[in-house]
Parts: structure tokens; sequence; C-alpha cells
């Protein structure tokens, strides 16, 4: 061991296992590959002992038998510890629970989250239920304790976050993790689709995104909401043809992706069917056009200039979810002045994301420590996120920037994909989706 002695808790751990020693051996390498020859991880040590235990095994005599509840134990033990490891290191499962990146992913997809892409972030908070996210499972109680709050680091990756990549992260605002002050690794998990990085020129301009000038291409199954225009009587078995399924399990967050519109007939006094408000994507649209009782399909944008106050930058800015910016986003080391623009834009990010510490924000001024600011540079990176389902996602149009200390992870593909609402019980399972990658 190059004359290096083992720490004490260490040279006494010993793990009866070969799948164990395996593990282990196989993450020391990797991370001897992150870290660098030079520094030696405590998990090289584990690996040569245990090489070392087994030769020593082989020449002495068997020793005493596990009883059953002891290897039942270490065996529960290891795969808490093992996917634990996996889970932090190298990759993570999620499930889809909304239609915000429909028809990309699906309400019910199950997907794997890798963290190699952009590297692993180091945990800032250490002491939690192992294999929990906030809460302890099927209740409310917290899986985790702030009492240890540690900085957080990136390992290095095979690549950075890039304009296109469908991204997992932490929800930045506090009203979409239940009001409560989690820590960054602890906020609600959000998937949405990467659109600008630091230092772009994001605009919407009648749905079409713009970055740096140039039109950004549209995912090609992504939805939008349209008008067709006909009297025609349809059903929801119509729809299903067309991906197009309401969805009203929860009252408080329905999904209509069709709805009849009516209009009053002054000549007949009553209510006329005109045609439907639907959620789809341009593909399903050309072929609807092609029916005959189609008398046109039109989308349903908002107007440039209508200000929505919902949209982030209200109510400086008179932007819409359709028609958003142009708005520069936030690049660590670049500096901007403080004035009235600036402040709506990037006064949330400087208030809450930069760890600065007493900052007093108001619409015309910014002080932090005190003493006002004329000018600020930023920490660190922020990007953009939309969901692909353009007309029924709550994103960055709504809540701004995700710093890049909340960046999870890059979603790589759909291992399982279940319909919540089936026509027939045997199509629950969705086989045309199954180990789909995600583009």
């Amino acid at each position: 061991m190059n004359g290096q002695k083992s720490p004490a808790y260490l040279r006494n751990f010993v793990i009866h296992s070969p799948l164990a020693a395996s593990f282990i051996s196989l993450l020391a390498t990797y991370l001897s590959f992150i870290i660098g020859p030079a520094t030696r991880s405590p998990l090289v040590y584990v690996a040569e002992i245990i090489r070392t235990r087994d030769e020593r095994t082989e020449r002495t005599s068997t020793k005493a038998k596990k009883s059953p509840l002891r290897e039942w134990f270490d065996s529960v033990l290891f795969a808490v510890v093992a996917a634990t490891l996996i889970r932090w290191l190298f990759m993570e499962a999620f499930t889809i629970p909304t239609p915000s990146m429909e028809n990309t992913l699906m309400v019910g997809d199950f997907l794997f989250v890798s963290k190699l892409h952009y590297g692993t972030r180091t945990t800032t908070t250490p002491l939690q239920v192992p294999l929990t996210h906030q809460k302890i499972w099927g209740t409310n109680i917290p899986s985790y304790s702030t009492a240890i709050q540690l900085p957080s680091y990136r390992l290095p990756g095979f690549t950075s976050v890039k304009n296109g990549d469908v991204v997992v992260f932490n929800v930045p605002p506090r009203y979409l993790n239940e009001n409560i002050d989690y820590p960054v690794d602890l906020k609600t998990n959000y998937i949405k689709r990467c659109i600008g990085i630091p230092g772009d020129v994001l605009e919407v301009r009648q749905r079409q995104v713009f970055i740096n000038g140039k039109p950004f291409p549209t995912p090609p199954r992504s939805e939008q909401r349209y008008f067709l225009k006909t009297t025609e009587v349809l059903d929801a078995d119509f729809f299903r043809k067309y991906d197009m399924v309401n969805d009203y399990r929860d009252p408080s967050q329905p999904t209509e992706n069709w709805k009849p519109l009516e209009q009053y007939n002054d000549s007949t006094k009553t209510n006329a069917l005109v045609g439907y408000n639907i959620n789809t994507t341009p593909d399903i649209v050309t072929k609807l056009k092609t029916f005959d009782w189609v008398k046109g399909i039109e989308p349903m944008a908002e107007e440039a200039g209508v200000a929505n106050p919902m949209i982030y930058g209200a109510p400086t800015f008179k932007w819409n979810h359709d028609n958003f910016g142009p708005i520069t986003l936030p690049k660590e080391g670049v500096t901007v002045p403080i004035n009235k623009e600036t402040i709506a834009l990037y006064g949330p990010v400087i208030e809450k994301y930069e760890n600065n510490k007493d900052v007093v924000l108001d619409s015309t001024s910014i002080k932090i420590g005190g003493q006002p600011i004329s000018s600020y540079t930023f920490k660190q990176g922020y990007y953009f996120m939309m969901g692909d389902n353009r007309d029924n996602s709550l994103d960055s149009r709504f809540w701004g920037f995700v710093p890049a200390d909340h960046i999870v992870g890059k979603a790589v593909f759909v291992w399982m994909s279940l319909d919540p609402n089936p026509d027939k019980w045997y199509n629950k399972i969705r086989w045309n989706r199954v180990f789909r990658t995600i583009d």
C-alpha cells in the first residue's frame, strides 16, 4: 500500500461478499479516475483490504459460519449502501407525474437520469434517511435534518448542459416546494427542456423561441393548443386515437387535451357547437386537416404586448407565455448595472440564489449587507427551462431561472411506461414507449 497505513476504522471493516468486493473495487477505480492518482480515496483502502482478506482467507482455517439473521442483515445493509451510492454517483430513477413534457414524456413514464453527464453533485444535507427525498415513505415526517449543512461541489462530468437537453433539476421557487425552505438538494424535482444556457439572449415571438437571434428548433413531439373548427360531434374515443386524453383524476389539476367550444346562436336562442379546443402536436394537426368536415385549425396564441401578471418580469415587462423577452441569462462572472429593469429580471436571483447575506430588495434599489449597490457580478450561471407541452407547463416563463447548483442530471431513456387512463386493462403498458431514448 505504498508505505501508507490505512485508517483504523477501515482496517476493522471486513466485507464477506464477493459482490461487495467487486462493487467497491469498481467504485474505487472510478473515484481514482475522477480525483486523480495523487489522492488516495478511502475506497482504495477498502478495496486493498478486501483483496488482502481474500488471500489470507485461502491460507487460514474456515471461520465460524454466520447465522441466517446476520447474513440477512448484512445483505440488506449492503443493498442499501450500494443503492444509495449508485443513486448518488451514477443514475437515479424518476417518474413523470404531470403532462408538462408531453408528447416527449408522458404521464406514467419511468425513466433513468444520468448523474455522470453533468457531474455528480455532492450533497449539502448528509443527515437524511437513505433512498428518501423530503419525507419518509408514506408519511409527512421529514426524512432529513438540517443540523449539518455542507457546501456543494460538482465532480467532473462527461459534458455540460446544452440547449435542447432534457434536464432534471431542483425547482427553485419556495411556492413550488410546499412553501418550505428545503435545502437545495432536497427541493422538489422537476423535468423540463433546457432552452437557454448562461449568457444566451432568449426571446419567444408568437410561440417561436429564438436563441441569440436565431430560431430554436421546436421539439418534434412538442404540443401546443389549437382551435379545431367544425360542427361535427366528436367523442373521447375519437380523440384517444390521436393521443388526446382528458384526465380528471385530480380535480384540483385536471388535464384537458380536448374540449368542445360552443357559441350562442341568436336565431335559435341556443348554444351551438363551433369546434374544439385541442392540445396536440403539429403532426396530428396535419392528419386532422385531411378530414373534409374540418373547416380549419388555428393556433390559439396570445397577442404580443398583452401582459400576463403571472409571467416572470411582470409588471415591469408586458410579456405573456407566447411572447417573452428578449432576456439575457445570467452568466458566472458577468456584471450587470442595477436599475428598474435589471432588478425586475435579476433581483430575485441576487436575493435568493447567490448566497448573499442581508439582501434588501425593492423596485428601484438593492442593498447587500446594508450597502446599496450600483452593479452586480453573478457568482454562478443560470438556465432557462421550458416544457414541451408549451401551453400546459409551469416553467421558467413563470418563475425565472434555474441556478447551476440546482441541476440534478440528464434524462437518458424511458425504461417503462404505464398509461394512467387506459381504455382497456390490457393496454395499461405502453409497449411502444418501453426502452425509448429521450431526445
